[in-house]
C-alpha cells in the first residue's frame, strides 16, 4: 500500500489534533501538515504537496473557496471536505468547486479513513448517509420526470436520470425497466459522462425537475 500524506486545515484545534492523532496511528497514512485558515491551505498545499487535504467549509477564508483554488493550482491534491454541515447546497458547491468527498464531522474514525483512502486512489467519497438523507430529500420535491434536457440525454438515459435522482440502486431501476443490471449500469455510466460527474450523488444534484404548471383558470 502507497504512503498517503494528508494534511488537515480546521479552525477548532482541539478536533484538528484529534484527527491528527487518529490518521497518524493507521498504517500508510502519515500527516504532513495543519493549519487553520485558507491561507494555510493554499500554503500546504504548494509547499508541501500532500495527496489528500481535509477542509472544513466555515475557514476563514472559506473552505469551498480553498477547494476550488487548490483544483486549479494544485490537480493533483484531492480535497475532502469535513465538516459540520448537512445543507444541500454547501454538498453540491464544494463538489462543483472540486472537491473529491464530503463527510460530516459526526463521522466515525473508520469512516474518516475510508474516506481518506478512496480519495487517495483516485475515487470519490460522500458519506453515506449524507448521500441517502440527501437524495430523499430531494425526491419529495420533485416529479420523477425530466423537463430540460441540457446534457444530451437519451430518452431512456432521462428516465434512468430520474431514478437515480430519487436513490434508487440499480438493481431498483433494472426491476423497474424489468432489464437487467448490467444494463442499468452501463446507461449510468454514460449518464455520468454527459453530466460531467464523479457519482452518484453530484448527478442527482444536477437533475432539473419538472416545472409544475399553474393553474389555468
Amino acid at each position: 500500500m502507497n504512503l498517503v500524506r494528508v494534511a488537515i486545515i480546521d479552525d477548532h484545534p482541539l478536533f484538528r489534533e484529534g484527527v491528527a492523532n487518529m490518521l497518524a496511528s493507521v498504517d500508510g497514512i502519515e500527516v504532513v501538515g495543519e493549519g487553520a485558515t485558507a491561507a494555510d491551505a493554499l500554503k500546504i498545499a504548494a509547499e508541501l504537496a500532500p495527496d489528500v487535504m481535509l477542509l472544513d467549509i466555515g475557514l476563514a477564508g472559506g473552505g469551498i473557496e480553498a477547494a476550488a483554488s487548490i483544483a486549479r493550482a494544485c490537480p493533483n491534491l484531492r480535497t475532502l471536505m469535513l465538516t459540520a454541515s448537512e445543507d444541500e447546497q454547501d454538498v453540491a458547491a464544494a463538489l462543483q468547486a472540486g472537491a473529491r468527498g464530503y463527510i460530516l464531522k459526526g463521522s466515525s474514525g473508520h469512516e474518516v479513513v475510508e474516506a481518506v483512502r478512496a480519495i487517495a486512489e483516485g475515487d470519490s467519497y460522500v458519506a453515506p448517509n449524507l448521500a441517502a438523507r440527501l437524495l430523499t430529500q430531494r425526491s419529495k420535491r420533485m416529479e420523477a420526470v425530466v423537463d430540460e434536457n441540457p446534457h444530451d440525454l437519451t430518452s431512456r438515459e432521462g428516465e434512468i436520470f430520474a431514478f437515480v435522482a430519487q436513490g434508487m440502486s440499480n438493481k431498483e431501476i433494472a426491476r423497474s425497466f424489468n432489464c437487467t443490471e448490467r444494463t442499468i449500469k452501463h446507461h449510468v455510466t454514460n449518464i455520468m459522462q454527459k453530466l460531467n460527474v464523479r457519482n452518484r450523488v453530484q448527478a442527482a444534484l444536477k437533475f432539473r425537475p419538472k416545472k409544475l404548471e399553474g393553474p389555468t383558470g
